[in-house]
């Protein structure tokens, strides 16, 4: 499974960009989303707004990991001053947390931290 960060659905959603890989990932059923990046997007100005978010909710979802063990990781994996938030801390944990779950961000700091952790899906890291 993809969890595609909203860094990559801001560019879909503003310049149609990454429309064949999105395309694929859900062809491939491979596209998974998360809670709390669906409410995240919730908070946005979104075109066709019901629609949207219907199909997000129809999208598998990686597991909501408890503030108790994303505190763990953080501590664990020396995840703080690192420049994320608890969002992105806790994309992180339910990557880890779903065997073969990595996560498609076009934010730096994120990509770098998945990529430590070795949930970076880097194959997807496109230029449009």
């Amino acid at each position: 499974m993809i969890l595609v960060d909203s860094s990559i659905w801001v560019e879909f959603f503003r310049k149609d960009s990454y429309r064949a890989e999105l395309e694929t990932l859900l062809y491939n059923r491979q596209l998974a989303t998360h809670s709390y990046l669906v409410a995240e997007i919730a908070l946005g100005q979104l075109a066709m707004r019901q629609q949207t978010l219907e199909g997000f909710d129809s999208l598998p979802t990686l597991p909501t990991v408890s503030v108790d063990d994303v505190r763990h990781m953080i501590e664990a994996r020396s995840l703080y001053g690192k420049g994320i938030g608890f969002v992105d801390a806790n994309l992180l944990a339910s990557c880890l947390a779903t065997p073969g779950a990595k996560l498609w961000t076009l934010d730096k700091r994120l990509g770098g931290l998945a990529g430590s952790l070795g949930i970076c899906a880097d194959y997807l890291l496109t230029v449009n």
